[in-house]
């Protein structure tokens, strides 16, 4: 019976500098190699997931921006972008509260550089993207989103929340940084789609994860995984907790569930290149 398996990327399938496990390559060719799926299922909007270190493990699809893009083999079976008109007001309600937006869309993140500049996490962005990134200003009214996440430190959080409920689902990192998700969507829906597509059953699908914004993944799929390295709410959320990132996390998940052969024979296969 085909399975289809979820990998949430940052702290599940790489680190904060993009570093892969190779037991993480191997676990991923390996359960393709045995009929099953693999997805990338990442809270990340398409335009931000062009690492070709990522594609060159081999997946059958990419779930983006927690379930508003969903594609199979290239093909987009799903979409859900933000209006300009409801658009144009968030920019200006969360600016209004404080929060500093990067606007996350298929093709382009949005973001004003001297925003996040001089923060690591701004550098990283210009860094990795390149044309992919411009400017909120310079593209004014003509962004193409699906999502937004904001740096909240010194705003008002609560009011720009109250502000913009009827519209947004927040998933909130931490006290600076939330996520905007439109209502209705999450990684969750995402897999939902996928299953109905390929007409799996959500019992046949495992997800794996480590953030807030796994955790309706991690309880809607059939099986949950949370990494070792998880947040205590991700791990609360799963059924399964495997080891960190860096112990091998997804492989031993993988060979726990059967969905690698035994593991000398997995290891050796991958050696001798047996598995594409």
């Amino acid at each position: 019976m085909k399975k289809a398996v979820f990998f949430d990327i940052d702290g599940t399938l790489w680190d904060s500098e993009n570093h892969i496990p190779e037991s993480a390559v191997t676990a991923i060719r390996g359960l393709r190699s045995q009929g099953h799926y693999a997805f990338l299922c990442s809270g990340r909007a398409r335009a931000y997931i062009q690492n070709p270190k990522l594609f060159d493990i081999g997946f059958d699809g990419v779930l983006a921006g927690c379930g508003t893009h969903v594609e199979i083999d290239g093909k987009i079976i799903y979409e859900k972008r933000i209006g300009r008109e409801l658009a144009i007001h968030t920019v200006e309600t969360v600016r209004k509260y404080g929060f500093r937006p990067i606007l996350e869309g298929p093709n382009y993140l949005y973001m004003d550089a001297e925003d996040f500049a001089h923060e690591p996490y701004g550098k990283k962005v210009m860094r990795e993207l390149g044309g992919h990134l411009v400017g909120i200003r310079e593209n004014y009214g003509n962004w193409e989103i699906n999502k937004l996440s904001c740096a909240t430190d010194h705003a008002d959080r609560a009011g720009g929340f109250a502000a913009l409920a009827e519209h947004y689902t927040y998933l909130i990192h931490n006290s600076s940084v939330v996520e905007l998700v439109p209502r209705g969507h999450t990684k969750a829906t995402g897999i939902a789609k996928v299953c109905e597509y390929l007409q799996i059953d959500r019992n046949d699908t495992f997800a794996v994860g480590d953030s807030v914004n796994d955790l309706e993944m991690l309880t809607c799929a059939g099986t949950g995984i949370a990494m070792g390295n998880a947040d205590r709410r991700a791990k609360r959320a799963a059924d399964y907790v495997t080891t960190d990132l860096y112990d091998d996390g997804i492989y031993n998940a993988m060979l726990h569930f059967g969905l690698l052969p035994a593991e000398n024979d997995v290891r050796k296969q991958a050696k001798k290149g047996e598995i594409p």
